[in-house]
């Protein structure tokens, strides 16, 4: 089915024009039926299906069209900053010739511009849960605005903690008689479906994946290999094949780090992709391989949702993912809007345990292809290498380098000071420490007192208090030195007589 039989808006058509659809595929077409009527769908279908242009059309449409809907907002969650970018960056496309205005709303950047775009008014709503959370508290975003809502990537929504989030935003947004509900993901478990039949009304579910769970287009091949000549084998394979782009996997940030350090050495113009990089560092690099500055990206699970790159030629599991869904949506990057694509997986020691729980999932073995001696090429990585490349990468944002040069100065500092401290305790005499004495109080309880660790004040002679005295009274002065070594318990006033031989009375 064509755009243009679906008796859109004009000004819709045009922006649909623009973004280069013609025909509908095969999962818009079956969302069409039901959500352009206002009816809620719970929608399954495989990642590169065309789940966004989907949602994003019916929201248009509703928006544009439906009198109630009104002066009503639309509101997208995401899980991922990555992907709540995408989305933004579409749904401007099929909203370049209406007047509805979108914007984005997630964490590891400003508050500033978003509340900016807050002011000026925002039609389209996308957001992570954490940051429309913050604005909805401050009272600068109201739940009741909106009419529409979309949870993309749901499960992943749920596998990164957000489900508590998620059911918060439900509780406030007007009830599901009120509003529009649409649920998509490549994977839908019984939690999301639990989640739909109590937050909404009536869903229609979709499965355009049936008992399919990856894009048959994807072509897989699967390595058996030792992790020791796992590089030697990437870098064989990316000779052997030659790829446009590629995007690499592995499953820790460290090992990320190492491989792009590896494939730096090894010629390639290689960068990197992990959660602790700076929010803007991350949108550089991505916008870099999907323009095609760059052609090698290495990435942990961060990228493998919401990073839609046109083309991508190859997706290479360095390791092999332990959770069994990442599989689907790793190699789902590839082959994306009906065209083909090749995932290799290499499969080590470490990570092949998960390789069965993985082939149950899909419902298929990953056929195996054997390396020849003549597949693995020289690794030219050094340690050396790798240290300055690790070193290199710290400092490419001087901010954050600076930040981290003071924190460690300070622990340093400190750690400087604790050692003194002990040094200087062991070296005093007893008497001369800052000891900690126990004290107790009215009830008894044991309380700790710090002593002050100044000197003990030195007690005066009696030489010294007679010259004093003298100097003070004149030289006739003198002390009664008979009562001095008697040490009677008298008063202070008989002492003060009888020191300076006052007769009382």
């Amino acid at each position: 089915m064509k755009f243009i039989e679906l008796g859109l808006d004009e000004r819709l058509l045009k922006g649909i024009e623009s973004a280069g659809f013609k025909d509908c595929t095969e999962v818009q077409e079956e969302t069409f039926k039901h959500s352009l009527k206002g009816k809620d769908v719970l929608v399954q279908s495989q990642t590169g299906t065309g789940k966004t242009a989907a949602f994003l059309i019916t929201i248009f449409q509703m928006l544009l069209t439906r009198d109630d809907f009104k002066n009503r907002k639309a509101l997208i969650l995401a899980p991922t900053r990555e992907l709540v970018l995408q989305i933004e960056k579409e749904s401007k496309i099929l909203g370049t010739f209406t007047d509805l205005k979108t914007a984005s709303f997630f964490g590891g950047i400003g508050y500033d511009k978003q509340e900016e775009a807050l002011r000026e008014g925002v039609d389209i709503v996308i957001a992570t849960p954490g940051r429309l959370l913050d604005f909805a508290q401050s009272g600068k975003i109201l739940f009741s605005d909106f009419s529409i809502l979309v949870i993309d990537e749901a499960d992943r929504m749920f596998d990164m903690g957000f489900y508590p989030d998620i059911k918060m935003i439900l509780r406030k947004l007007p009830p599901s008689s009120r509003r529009l509900s649409m649920l998509f993901s490549a994977t839908l478990s019984t939690r999301v479906k639990n989640l739909a039949w109590e937050f909404m009304n009536e869903a229609i579910e979709i499965n355009m994946s049936g008992d399919q769970i990856t894009v048959d287009k994807i072509r897989q091949a699967l390595y058996h290999i030792g992790t020791n000549e796992k590089m030697k084998l990437l870098l064989g394979l990316l000779k052997k094949h030659n790829p446009g782009n590629v995007l690499i996997f592995a499953n820790t940030k460290h090992e990320v780090v190492r491989i792009a350090a590896s494939l730096t050495a090894n010629g390639y113009n290689c960068n990197y992709i992990i959660g602790d990089l700076p929010q803007k560092k991350r949108m550089r690099i991505i916008e870099d391989i999907k323009s095609g500055k760059l052609k090698y990206l290495v990435a942990t699970d961060v990228a493998a949702r919401g990073l839609h790159i046109d083309d991508l030629d190859l997706v290479v599991n360095y390791d092999l993912p332990e959770d069994y869904e990442n599989y689907v949506h790793r190699i789902g990057r590839t082959a994306r809007a009906g065209k083909s694509g090749l995932a290799i997986t290499l499969a080590c020691e470490k990570y092949v345990y998960s390789l069965p729980y993985i082939e149950s999932y899909i419902k298929m073995k990953i056929p195996v292809e054997w390396p020849e001696d003549d597949l693995l090429a020289e690794d030219l990585t050094t340690d050396e290498f790798v240290k300055n490349f690790i070193s290199r990468s710290k400092s490419a944002s001087p901010k954050r380098a600076d930040t981290a040069k003071k924190k460690t100065k300070a622990i340093a500092k400190k750690e400087k000071t604790y050692i003194q401290d002990e040094k200087s305790q062991k070296s005093r005499p007893a008497a001369k420490k800052d000891i900690i004495k126990k004290t107790t109080k009215s009830k008894g309880t044991p309380v700790a007192k710090k002593q002050s660790s100044q000197k003990p004040i030195k007690k005066a002679s009696l030489d010294d208090r007679m010259k004093y005295y003298q100097e003070k009274y004149g030289e006739t002065f003198v002390v009664n030195k008979e009562i001095i070594p008697e040490k009677k318990k008298t008063s202070l006033i008989d002492k003060i007589f009888s020191i300076f031989k006052i007769k009382k009375g």
